[in-house]
């Protein structure tokens, strides 16, 4: 069975009375070549544990149980599991999990499958996606802000998304999610991808991304949660004013306050928070931190 070929696809699907459901974002990679490009960019080789979220049929699962020493692949529809089960018979490293990508424990899920492997060692690992475009920002998320023990993570995104993860300040697409993905890792889009590449096709275009965690942060942040909470809180009226937006926050400060907060931080009150850099979003929860210490 050929997973790249349409024919092969379908078959396999019909003989399954299996249907794609749209809420689920189920778009099936089904081209070589971009299968290709992500086996390579994730540089697997016979030590590595790779965790897979959202397998699909297993055609790049197929291709990473190759390369690997173990292959976690998590796959939230239940119908898809008896489908991955065929279609990864051959490969007696790869573990079908039916299970939540937003809610695992990817650190614990993954010490618990490696322990044959490396029993004394807190091993790292590589995530590989094509992701469903509803959880795409929440998923990212996730493996952020929860301080997951991974290496790498190459992965397929709406191309919005992509464009989000590695703006800079000053462009429409920069944010909260930009920072966030800028701070715990070095982002990079590999390469935009068509629609066309996908089965059933979806209404927009993809770019995989490859994201490399950091060593060490950009900044120097004790208390990531509120260093978090005041960029959210900045972007949130995104319109506004810094001042203004801040002011409209549930960060417990008034608008004089805030307004000494920013000043002692270098800062125009009347900037937009697109326009402020990683460092000065540093130097703004410092003076923040500071100012609620004292006060």
């Amino acid at each position: 069975m050929e997973l790249t070929s349409l024919n092969d696809v379908r078959d396999l699907m019909n003989r399954h009375d299996f249907r794609c459901q749209k809420k689920l974002g189920q778009n099936f990679l089904v081209d070589a070549n971009i299968i290709n490009t992500i086996i390579k960019q994730a540089e697997l080789d016979e030590l590595d544990i790779a965790v897979e979220i959202g397998p699909g049929l297993g055609t790049l699962t197929k291709k990473i149980a190759e390369k690997c020493r173990i292959i976690l692949a998590i796959e939230l529809d239940r119908k898809l599991v008896p489908i991955l089960n065929e279609t990864l018979a051959f490969a007696d490293n790869a573990t079908v999990i039916h299970n939540d990508a937003l809610k695992i424990n990817y650190d614990n899920l993954v010490k618990h499958c490696s322990s044959n492997y490396f029993p004394d060692k807190k091993q790292d690992y590589k995530v590989i996606a094509n992701l469903p475009y509803y959880i795409t920002t929440p998923l990212i998320m996730h493996l952020l802000e929860n301080g997951f023990n991974f290496s790498d993570m190459v992965v397929m995104v709406q191309e919005e998304v992509a464009r989000r993860m590695t703006a800079s300040p000053g462009t429409k697409d920069y944010g909260a999610l930009s920072l966030a993905v800028q701070f715990y890792t070095k982002a990079k889009i590999l390469k935009k991808v068509s629609k066309h590449v996908f089965i059933p096709r979806p209404e927009v275009g993809s770019a995989l991304v490859k994201l490399q965690r950091r060593e060490k942060y950009p900044v120097a942040v004790d208390d990531t949660k509120t260093f978090f909470s005041i960029i959210r809180a900045a972007f949130g009226k995104r319109r506004k004013t810094l001042i203004n937006a801040l002011s409209n926050s549930t960060l417990g400060v008034s608008k004089e306050q805030w307004s000494s907060i920013i000043k002692s931080a270098g800062i125009k009150p009347t900037r937009r928070s697109e326009e402020l850099g990683i460092d000065e979003f540093a130097a703004l929860y410092e003076f923040y931190v500071e100012y609620r210490a004292n006060y």
